[in-house]
């Protein structure tokens, strides 16, 4: 196998797995690190309730099936040339399934699910919080997986627990792709459950006892980078090594290079996610950050290497621009936002609260609701645009000032990604709001690229993670501009209307 940057062609390739919260996609990597063929299928969403989420997980695992093979067909390569397939997706989305038939118990209970907040403040109320934060290095929140686990085990009818496994959405694929042989998770989506003690990297048995989860139902916990078993031939085709498994924004973490402290990089995708990488150290925030594990591996003397990260994690980002399409239908198409916002000098007095499933980082308040406020009878349907993207640069830029509180050095650059991250409009504002640079790169998909990084260089497929990383291409730097007044002016505002929206629901 071959150092990238070499002429020399290398045999295979490799087969990266997204599978995320609007849909599910397969990308293959050639050698040199190139996409050479791609598939993607939307995912139904499932709203049974107001504030409820659902996937179907038997569609997931069909999806899946369907983009690997569409996506090996279009690049005219067969299974027996996949080297590796790397795993990455959606997290704290959880299901548990029938051992024996193979088949869901109930639909999967997706991240932006909100039911289970009535069992997290008792959690609250009966003084939990400072312990699961110390242990967890997370806030009790129905964001993350474990009460999730517990609500579908107390309401789906006839669990038999000795017949019953659990996971994410990457143990339920690994366990479909090998035939049920392996149920397995990484360190970086345990880490995301509420059940994983943070130093140790175990499950935890006090979190365990305390929300009555049973341990048997729960998978391993492996490194990151690793084995992961192989595919079954009578399942997929062909035996091919499954040899990493990320949170999706721990594989965009890494697709960008941040592989030590001083690097962050913020993923617009359904919702926005901050991260910066921490080193070796788990860094505590004292702003509602929450500590959670970048990625691991086992080093040269057998020992695990832990990477930990800072992350502040905003729910509703590409996902409001999503429903201003499906929901009001006041745009056809996502990328229109860009020219419909600059229709308008100003957002009209109008602020918009992204809070559709409540408020993460720096809030981390469950009842509150999305809102625009300050309409008048002079507003039109461009201001209100323009306030939904004013408002994902404004709640990113409350996490940045938390970051920038929480370390040492502040922020120099944003380095970004995801769908979002494509309208100009949002990255100049964003740039001007932050007062720093704003670096996009080139691919987009820098969270299918960390995965396949990941695989490839786990797999030996790769030996260089610097000669990997130093190939990305930046597209753009938006440098902070003559907006600069304007959206710092209106940002006071904004933290204003976001006060008003919180404890909406109590």
């Amino acid at each position: 196998m071959q150092e990238i940057g070499t002429n020399t062609p290398s045999l295979g390739y490799i087969l990266a797995l997204d599978l995320g919260t609007t849909g599910n996609r397969a990308f293959v990597f050639n050698a040199l690190g190139k996409i050479v063929g791609q598939a993607y299928k939307e995912l139904t969403q499932y709203y049974p309730q107001p504030g409820w989420v659902e996937h179907d997980a038997w569609q997931i695992w069909q999806d899946t099936c369907w983009v690997m093979q569409t996506a090996i067909e279009n690049a005219q390569i067969t299974l027996s040339e996949i080297a590796a397939i790397g795993l990455t997706v959606q997290r704290e989305t959880c299901l548990i399934w029938d051992k024996t038939t193979g088949q869901p118990l109930h639909r999967a209970i997706v991240w932006q699910d909100r039911r289970t907040a009535p069992l997290c403040q008792q959690l609250q109320q009966q003084g939990y919080a400072e312990e699961i934060y110390n242990r967890t290095g997370l806030v009790i929140d129905a964001y993350f997986s474990a009460t999730k686990l517990k609500w579908l085990l107390d309401n789906v009818v006839g669990v038999e627990l000795n017949n019953v496994l659990a996971g994410t959405i990457d143990t339920w694929i690994l366990w479909k792709l090998t035939g049920g042989k392996v149920h397995t998770t990484d360190h970086s989506n345990a880490s995301r459950t509420m059940l994983m003690n943070l130093a140790t990297c175990e499950w935890d048995e006090t979190l365990l006892n305390l929300i009555k989860i049973p341990a048997h139902i729960l998978p391993q916990i492996q490194p990151s980078l690793g084995k992961f078993g192989v595919t079954d031939a009578t399942v997929v085709g062909a035996e091919i090594p499954i040899t990493a498994i990320l949170g999706d924004q721990q594989a965009a973490l890494f697709g960008h290079g941040c592989d030590r402290p001083g690097l962050m990089k913020c993923t617009y995708g359904t919702g926005s996610f901050l991260v910066a990488h921490t080193g070796s150290n788990i860094v505590r925030s004292q702003h509602q950050l929450i500590s959670t594990v970048a990625w691991t591996q086992v080093n040269h003397s057998s020992n695990l290497d832990v990477g930990y990260a800072l992350e502040g994690s905003m729910f509703t980002s590409g996902a409001c621009i999503q429903w201003l399409r499906d929901g009001i239908k006041i745009i056809k198409t996502a990328a229109e936002t860009e020219a419909i916002a600059t229709q308008v000098a100003d957002n009209g007095g109008v602020y918009f609260v992204p809070a559709f499933s409540g408020l993460g980082a720096p809030h981390w308040d469950m009842t509150a609701r999305g809102a625009f406020l300050g309409i008048t009878a002079a507003v039109q349907p461009q201001h209100l645009v323009r306030a939904v993207l004013e408002a994902i640069a404004y709640q990113v830029k409350e996490v940045v000032q938390a970051i920038d509180a929480s370390s040492r050095t502040p922020m120099q650059r944003l380095i970004v990604d995801g769908g979002a991250c494509d309208n100009n409009f949002l990255m100049q504002f964003q740039a001007d709001v932050l007062g720093i640079p704003v670096e996009r790169p080139v691919m987009r998909d820098i969270t299918v690229q960390g995965i396949a990084f990941a695989a490839g260089l786990a797999a030996e497929f790769w030996h260089s993670y610097e000669a990997l990383v130093q190939q990305r291409q930046i597209d753009r730097v938006f440098e902070p501009g003559v907006g600069r007044e304007y959206a710092i002016a209106n940002f006071a505002t904004w933290q204003k209307a976001v006060e008003r929206a919180k404890h909406w629901v109590e």
